[in-house]
């Protein structure tokens, strides 16, 4: 059975909110075969559970909120806590803003980070 899991917000949202990026419009599903994260129109992918090899806790420095990437590694948040990250091998396809991108690692902001991640390694 699917779950959904909702991404974390910040003080800073406000923004996110007025360009469409807010709770309403994103979310992270949990499915037996695959997970679905989609931050609005900013940003999409389906990833196949098993290409997942590692989820943890992240507490590497985040530089802002919204949809940052480079080399295979992407930031999706709404806020600078409550990070877990989830590599990914092989490579997924992901889109940003309709753009095709390649996907190794991915940085997700979650209102509950402990269940997300105990739902991915369960």
């Amino acid at each position: 059975m699917d779950r959904v899991y909702r991404f974390r917000y910040g003080r800073l949202s406000f923004p996110l909110k007025v360009l469409g990026l807010g709770p309403a419009f994103t979310g992270m599903v949990v499915g037996e075969e695959y997970l679905k994260v989609r931050f609005s129109w900013a940003f999409a992918t389906r990833i196949p559970r098993s290409a997942i090899h590692r989820v943890d806790y992240d507490y590497d420095f985040v530089g802002g909120i919204g949809v940052h990437g480079v080399r295979g590694t992407w930031l999706v948040n709404g806020a600078a806590n409550g990070l877990v990250m989830i590599e990914i091998d092989p490579a997924a396809r992901a889109f940003v803003m309709g753009f095709p991108v390649r996907l190794k690692k991915l940085r997700v902001s979650a209102a509950d980070p402990a269940a997300l991640i105990a739902a991915l390694t369960g």
